[in-house]
């Protein structure tokens, strides 16, 4: 039976040195049919992405949203932000999801999975939730990625609650939405690489 052991609190976590984040220079925004093809060839090169998605936050009650609008894929040396709104990107997007044998790791997927079933009408392969993965490993809470930096790494994941709540349906992304969105991919990616997962695609769940 695996030991238990507890998330860090917030507090402890305050106290940790900065996580080091991706900079734009190491994001590439994908938002028409050629960009989302070199992303495609890029990506195919790396046997796991770190892997989230944005909708625009919905605020009314019984309100259903249309996202999700943005997804980020990332490999361990830049990532990719793919705008949904545009017919190419969608379908590339689509393309890269349904990839088998390249894991798709995240925190807190499910959501994300059923928006990507109605939205880009795929069922997604290879995805890896990272909190499974924790949980066999002893924890009893869902771990998110910032526990996660913090157990792994002893250092602090940033994360901007304006930017968490922006509308991720804008044509034109500002560059903090991009970091934010960017390195949540980035740190999943980084967290699953220092687990040192090694899943079969038959442990993988689609």
């Amino acid at each position: 039976m695996s030991p238990r052991h507890t998330t860090p609190d917030k507090d402890a976590i305050a106290l940790l040195p900065l996580f080091e984040r991706l900079g734009l220079d190491r994001i590439t925004l994908v938002n028409s049919g050629a960009q989302a093809e070199q992303a495609h060839a890029q990506l195919l090169q790396s046997d796991a992405w770190g892997f989230d998605t944005e909708s625009k936050p919905t605020f009314r009650v019984g309100e259903a949203s249309d996202g999700p609008h943005i997804l980020q894929l990332a490999t361990a040396e830049r990532a990719w932000v793919f705008q949904l709104h545009d017919p190419q990107c969608r379908s590339v997007a689509a393309t890269l999801l349904a990839q088998p044998g390249i894991v798709k790791a995240g925190f807190g997927l499910g959501d994300d999975r059923k928006r990507i079933i109605q939205k880009l009408g795929i069922e997604p392969q290879g995805i890896l939730e990272l909190n499974t993965v924790f949980h066999q490993r002893g924890y009893r809470k869902d771990m998110g990625v910032k526990g996660a930096v913090a157990v792994l790494f002893n250092q602090r994941f940033m994360k901007s609650k304006k930017a968490a709540t922006s509308n991720w349906a804008n044509e034109r992304l500002s560059e903090s939405q991009l970091v934010y969105a960017a390195n949540d991919a980035y740190a999943a990616l980084r967290v699953w690489q220092a687990l040192g997962t090694a899943l079969s695609p038959f442990e993988m769940k689609p």
